[in-house]
């Protein structure tokens, strides 16, 4: 590949990966209002043509590690913290030259 098609390459793909991260960013929305009106109705079980959904309410546990870290040693944190490298890849909007 030569340095002109890298770079269209490039080009093409941050353009790409904008574009379905809001398509998904939309879609999200409407599965957000879709979940909402089902709960609404207060069934437990929906049957359509396609699919079936089930509402479940449940309770979860979790701990509050604002409070632990009050409560805890910076020595205990540190000696019991676990460090992992990860790669972000970040989208936006680029603004109209």
């Amino acid at each position: 590949m030569t340095e002109i098609e890298q770079d269209q390459f490039v080009i093409d793909t941050c353009d790409r990966l904008g574009e379905i991260k809001a398509q998904i960013a939309d879609l999200e929305k409407i599965e957000k209002k879709l979940k909402e009106d089902l709960v609404a109705t207060g069934i437990k079980i929906g049957e359509g043509s396609l699919f079936r959904v089930t509402v479940t309410t449940a309770t979860r546990e979790s701990l509050d590690m604002e409070a632990v870290k009050e409560k805890l040693s910076p020595q205990f944190l540190r000696a019991h913290t676990k460090t992992t490298e990860y790669t972000t890849v970040r989208v936006t909007a680029r603004k109209a030259d």
